[in-house]
């Protein structure tokens, strides 16, 4: 059988439950510590001052109760143990003898609950104490209990006593044991406490986990929008956020990966049914049959290679590393995707505006779109019509634009021509097409956290803007030719100045 899974919510509760009771046990061990230490200080503090009381009343021989003067070692031991208060668990005995020997003379009161006398362990030791010639203070323990005992020699003369001052310690320790019962019952019900508190906040605190762990269970290949709820600023909030981020990025993956089959499937079995048709028409003995045959399997095996590149092109849009942003000369930029599309058709070219700034894009990718854009341009319109191209800053955005004389698009038809594989009816008479080249500009804008702006007008042209928003705050941009109005209409881009203009010799 499997082994039953501790969650980790179990472990942590009782990390923290082993961790107050460890240090409840910890206080209690240093409580009792302190305790017990203070009883045995308390109890040498009064053995003390008794000691000190009885060698003051030896020394004066009066009576301070009635002033009578006392003649002897036994009056003065029996006159101190009269007048000393005993507490619980404490009492005096008084012995009296000569140099060879003592023996007990005086004993408490009746009213003093604790005999001493009735320890035979106790009064052994002590006896043998009581004729020695020097006070002492010690611990004594009999079987029956654990005592701090006094022994303070008395002398007059031959006469000679003792006076013996004994405390019970069990006694004394009574009070600081039913403190730390207290304690006991207050330190279980603390932990029980601790318990039920950490119980529920850790449930709370690891429920972004457990909704981890279903959000990563439902994820399947039919289904990647599944995501975790974030809440709160705490770490746990922070992994959720990247868990999310990161099933974004599979579920952009696997899209593209789909739409990529989907694509190549749908595109290429058009061209491959076509060649294959004619290579099973073709007359083997007609020379000119097999010319046509062949130019034309050419032509489809060259869209076919077009499409397949710009199908890996939008595949690879997917990447981290689809573009790589440099601090780039926009105005040089400018200047160079202008002078690449003179070759692109017989147009009327107009440089509009350059805007003299520097910002961080890919200047190959940026390229690849704008000239995408030109080709475009150029082929939806006109011989020796005027196509324009600029670039400018305006609100922290850069604008690079390509504008013509073309066939336009309805604005019903915009959002269809950003489709993959979508081109507008007027669109496929005019010229062949994949419809792929807008979803490349898009994409490649996208890359750079900007979008494409299309204004267009039937039958008087279209404005396309990639529109990406600069990083940095530009202090002072500037542009050769300012452009204001450059995507703020939605007629077709037009401009009061030309800072360049070309024009090819057949115009």
């Amino acid at each position: 059988m499997p082994s039953r899974t501790v969650t980790i919510g179990t472990r942590v509760m009782w990390a923290i439950v082993l961790v107050a009771s460890i240090a409840l046990i910890t206080c209690g061990a240093i409580v009792w510590a302190l305790g017990h230490s203070s009883v045995s200080a308390d109890a040498t503090n009064r053995l003390e001052h008794s000691r000190d009381r009885i060698r003051q009343l030896a020394a004066d021989r009066v009576d301070p109760s009635s002033g009578r003067p006392l003649e002897d070692v036994s009056s003065v031991l029996r006159a101190h143990i009269q007048r000393t208060a005993e507490g619980p668990g404490e009492a005096e005995l008084g012995f009296v003898g000569t140099s060879s020997g003592t023996e007990l003379t005086w004993v408490s009161s009746d009213n003093v609950s604790f005999r001493p006398e009735e320890d035979a362990e106790l009064l052994k030791q002590v006896t043998s104490q009581a004729a020695a010639s020097e006070s002492v203070i010690e611990t004594v323990r009999t079987p029956s209990s654990s005592y701090r005992v006094l022994v303070v020699p008395v002398q007059d003369g031959s006469q000679r006593g003792a006076l013996v001052h004994v405390i019970d310690l069990q006694v004394a320790e009574s009070q600081l044991l039913r403190t730390m019962a207290f304690y006991a019952a207050a330190a279980v019900f603390t932990v029980a406490l601790v318990t039920g508190l950490a119980w529920f906040a850790v449930e709370r605190l690891l429920r972004p986990i457990e909704q981890l762990r279903r959000a990563t269970e439902s994820i399947g290949e039919d289904d990647l929008t599944t995501r975790v709820p974030v809440r709160g600023r705490d770490d746990l909030t922070a992994l959720a956020a990247a868990v999310n981020r990161m099933l974004d990025r599979v579920q952009t993956s696997v899209e593209a990966q789909r739409n990529l089959l989907d694509d190549v499937g749908h595109e290429l079995r058009t061209p491959i049914a076509v060649v294959r048709g004619h290579l099973e028409l073709t007359d083997p003995g007609d020379p000119e049959d097999v010319r046509q045959t062949q130019l034309l399997t050419i032509d489809e095996l060259d869209r076919m290679g077009m499409l397949v590149d710009d199908l890996i092109l939008l595949a690879k849009s997917a990447q981290s590393d689809f573009t790589a942003p440099v601090a780039t000369d926009v105005a040089e930029l400018t200047e160079l995707v202008f002078d690449k599309s003179l070759a692109l058709g017989e147009r009327r070219w107009q440089l509009e505006s350059a805007a003299f700034t520097r910002a961080d894009i890919d200047p190959t990718r940026i390229t690849q779109a704008w000239l995408q854009l030109v080709a475009n341009a150029v082929k939806y319109s006109e011989h020796c019509s005027t196509v324009s191209l600029g670039s400018a800053v305006r609100e922290g955005h850069l604008l690079m634009w390509v504008g013509d004389e073309g066939i336009g698009i309805a604005p019903e038809e915009i959002d269809l021509v950003r489709q993959r594989f979508k081109r507008t009816a007027d669109a496929q008479e005019l010229a062949p097409g994949t419809g792929l080249g807008l979803s490349i500009v898009e994409t490649i804008v996208a890359a750079h956290g900007g979008e494409l702006d299309i204004r267009s007008q039937v039958g008087a042209g279209s404005v396309f803007t990639m529109r990406i928003p600069l990083k940095a705050p530009v202090s002072a941009p500037a542009t050769k030719t300012d452009t204001p109005e450059s995507t703020a209409s939605s007629a077709p881009h037009r401009t009061q100045g030309v800072i360049r203009h070309e024009q090819h010799p057949d115009c």
